[in-house]
């Protein structure tokens, strides 16, 4: 699928948005409604991420929001030490403070551009990236932000996505969004549904699952794993 990069949202507008709706992130339920099967997607990547990483120590939340991945991580292995990472400053406010009460491990945050963030090699056990990754643009950017987290897994470590993507074929993908826009339509009506695609169009750049795929290929992941796909969103990953 081919973007039009100088008609889409900049970092600083993207920024803005994600810092006016915090509240509406807290809460999984209702601050995902737009994101079909959100909640199967989280469960899958965390139960995931646990049978991989039973015995983990660290954790990487990437576009961490506030804070709901991280939380759910925690229920299923304590006490990590936990890294937040986001564009919003009042949306990691709200990870640190949920997150600092389900944890008796070490709390880092990195208010960052995923494209410019700067790890340490070899460091984490698990990361997780919820809705995050289409917001990169070019090719480039895509294969410089996964070869970085690849760089930054423990060997034996594994990155987990839950994402809007796109499809390979145009007229598949046409399908696909006319099925999610009977769906909005179903959650808020005909408004939601242009709302949305509204704001879809003007922020973001998905790519498909394939194309991912391929990337977390070569960087390196050993093991790639598709957990779910529904329609225009999808839950997978791999292990360093």
């Amino acid at each position: 699928m081919q973007y039009d990069y100088e008609k889409k949202s900049s970092i600083e507008e993207i920024r803005e948005r994600f810092d006016k709706d915090v509240e509406r992130f807290s809460n999984v339920e209702t601050g995902q409604q737009s994101t079909m099967d959100a909640e199967i997607s989280m469960e899958l990547i965390t139960e995931a991420a646990k049978w991989v990483n039973p015995t983990a120590k660290r954790l990487l939340d990437i576009g961490c929001g506030a804070g709901n991945y991280s939380l759910k991580m925690l229920s299923k292995v304590p006490n990590l030490d936990c890294t937040l990472v986001d564009l919003s400053a009042p949306m990691l406010d709200r990870a640190n403070e949920r997150v600092a009460k389900a944890t008796t491990g070490k709390i880092a945050r990195i208010q960052v551009d995923l494209k410019e963030i700067d790890l340490p090699n070899n460091h984490y056990d698990i990361m997780l990236a919820g809705a995050v990754m289409h917001h990169l643009r070019a090719e480039d950017e895509w294969l410089a932000v996964f070869q970085k987290l690849y760089n930054s897994l423990k060997e034996g470590g594994s990155l987990w996505i839950s994402d809007l993507i796109t499809q390979e074929s145009e007229p598949i993908n046409q399908m696909i969004k006319e099925k999610y826009g009977q769906y909005l339509e179903k959650l808020g009506g005909q408004a939601y549904k242009e709302h949305v695609f509204q704001y879809v169009e003007k922020e973001d750049t998905p790519r498909s699952i394939n194309f991912q795929l391929d990337l977390m290929k070569k960087v390196g992941f050993r093991h790639i794993e598709i957990l779910h796909k529904n329609a225009c969103f999808a839950a997978f990953g791999g292990i360093k």
